[in-house]
């Protein structure tokens, strides 16, 4: 994982889920942080303007979706290929 999109998804998962950056783990789903519907749908509203990406409107679809939300780890990782993606 990049540490700099590491850390700019783990800081805005963390605003949302109003804990401490160090309390949000890569192998915590978004449900172990707290983070309800709504908080996922602001999560994911952050983190593209963070990134200047757009996150598939079905991300909440695995089955659906490339971009996995089911951890922290697996968000990063999403977010790492639409990045790279943009720049190629």
């Amino acid at each position: 994982m990049s540490n700099e999109v590491r850390d700019r998804v783990i800081a805005i998962i963390a605003e949302q889920a109003v804990l401490d950056v160090a309390d949000v783990k890569p192998e915590a789903s978004l449900e172990d942080l707290g983070i309800d519907s709504l908080g996922l749908v602001e999560s994911i509203f952050a983190i593209e303007e963070a990134f200047d990406i757009s996150v598939p409107f079905n991300a909440n679809e695995p089955e659906q979706s490339e971009f996995d939300i089911s951890t922290v780890a697996s968000i990063v990782a999403a977010v790492e290929a639409l990045v790279a993606g943009q720049k190629g």
